[in-house]
């Protein structure tokens, strides 16, 4: 675990400052800087953007961390990498094509309800094609072992940027419009960012030559689109609905603020994902099942230490908070709390994605992510109109807890291995205490003056418990390392 805990305690320093700028930019800037349906429009052109991602990579960047350690000479890894350049070109031109022939049609359905989306169909497909070629760049990076620069580049980079032009809307330098065109600009520098820093690392020398695995590479690469829909689906269908059903488009922008807070439990899993991505590929290349367990326990087991610390941040300060922001934007508090809970169960499995995609029955566990994406869309068409922002928020829990219980099963089955124990109990019990006792506690100041004093007297009775209990060897070393503690 030493490269993991070091490439991942880096990564979580960057994926955290990259949330407090996001934090920032979705809870204040966003807010008062936009107009609301303005503010729903930008959310609802990235999640549809996510969503369409997996199909512009043709999920190159999950092939490349899974076959990239089974090719040894210099010439198979060239000609490997030269076509995992090139292979996203057999979506993304018919997908031009298509684009270019139905524009109006395409318009006219993403503004079915809110006219406003209807002049951004490009906007949506340039997106796509520059995140999905990030994360093939990245990927390219992470084969190497180096995700701190990438991890930078994901969660920092676009956030400053964007910090600087809802800044540039405030002054008035930028129209909306223009706004929203330099937002896309954004995420084209940061693809050609990341694409000089992996050349850097490592240089493409094209090959077209025959690739050996061609036809189970293609064959991968073909089902990781399905999988990267269903993630990004889970992820984003319920904003990118609520923008379709509903007719206030501002709803979007209510909810994304909910999600941005709860989605911050996520940060611990994002970054140790970088770099579990690539081990767990070389372990199960490997065949080294004993080092793959260990791997699968103890990240499960520090991410629901870490994670669990951040729940209970997030729910027992959630009233406060809340008190900040304007008035329109607090009716997201129960989603908050139901998607924090999703949130902490995904944190809690550690590596079990990884696992998956990078083994053998990759094709059973897409066909569960199918039928649940199916499952989430059908919840969402059948709570949003009856509970709204609340109803989604539902179906995304439902959704997510059943996909995870599923993955936890069928790894149990074929791997006969699990990520809990004795100990993942004990955390479970004490994030409990912690909240059952701080819950209703409420300090005579200020909000933002109760956030840091409850923030430092739940960090502390936490860190004291974990420690005290030993939960974690991992964790009790790095708590030791940093307080210095015999």
């Amino acid at each position: 675990m030493g490269i993991v805990l070091r490439q991942s305690f880096k990564n979580t320093i960057s994926t955290y400052l990259g949330f407090g700028i996001g934090a920032i930019n979705t809870l204040f800037l966003y807010t008062n800087f936009l107009t609301d349906n303005y503010y729903g429009l930008v959310a609802f052109l990235l999640s549809a953007a996510n969503i369409m991602m997996p199909f512009m990579a043709f999920g190159v960047h999950n092939a490349i961390i899974k076959f990239y350690s089974s090719f040894k000479s210099k010439t198979s890894i060239n000609s490997f990498l030269t076509l995992m350049l090139f292979l996203p070109f057999v979506f993304i031109i018919p997908i031009a094509l298509i684009g270019y022939s139905s524009y109006d049609a395409i318009g006219a359905l993403l503004s079915n309800e809110n006219k406003i989306a209807e002049h951004y169909v490009w906007h949506i497909f340039v997106l796509a094609i520059a995140m999905a070629y990030f994360e093939i760049f990245f990927a390219w990076s992470k084969v190497q072992l180096q995700t701190v620069f990438g991890n930078l580049m994901k969660e920092v980079f676009h956030r400053v940027c964007i910090m600087i032009l809802l800044f540039a809307v405030y002054f008035e330098w930028l129209t909306v419009n223009q706004f929203i065109l330099a937002l896309v600009g954004v995420y084209v520098v940061r693809m050609l960012i990341m694409m000089l820093y992996a050349f850097s690392i490592r240089f493409p020398k094209l090959k077209f030559q025959k690739v050996s695995q061609l036809s189970s590479i293609l064959n991968y690469a073909g089902l990781m689109i399905i999988a990267g829909s269903v993630a990004m689906l889970i992820l984003d269908i319920d904003k990118f609905m609520i923008g379709l059903m509903l007719e206030n488009i501002e709803q979007v922008a209510y909810y994304s603020v909910a999600i941005f807070i709860a989605t911050v439990i996520a940060v611990p899993q994002r970054a140790m994902h970088q770099i579990m991505m690539p081990l767990t590929a070389q372990y199960l290349n490997d065949n080294d099942n004993e080092a793959l367990e260990d791997l699968y326990k103890r990240s499960s087991l520090s991410l629901l230490v870490i994670s669990g610390f951040i729940f209970l941040l997030i729910i027992l300060n959630i009233n406060q908070l809340y008190e900040i922001l304007p008035k329109e934007f607090t009716g997201g508090l129960f989603v908050v709390l139901i998607v924090s809970l999703a949130k902490l169960y995904d944190n809690s499995l550690g590596n079990n994605n990884a696992i998956l995609f990078n083994s053998n029955y990759y094709k059973i566990v897409l066909l569960f992510g199918v039928l649940l994406a199916i499952m989430a869309i059908i919840l969402n068409v059948v709570f949003i109109p009856v509970y709204g922002i609340e109803g989604s928020a539902f179906a995304t829990f439902l959704a997510v807890f059943i996909y995870n219980t599923t993955k936890v099963l069928f790894i149990k089955q074929k791997f006969k291995m699990q990520p809990f124990s004795q100990a993942s109990l004990k955390v479970i019990l004490v994030i409990i205490c912690i909240a059952i006792t701080f819950y209703f506690w409420e300090l005579p100041f200020h909000s933002i003056i109760n956030i840091i004093l409850k923030s430092i007297l739940i960090g502390v009775f936490y860190i004291i418990s974990i420690y005290k209990l030993n939960i974690s060897e991992d964790i009790s070393g790095q708590i030791k390392k940093y307080l210095r503690l015999k």
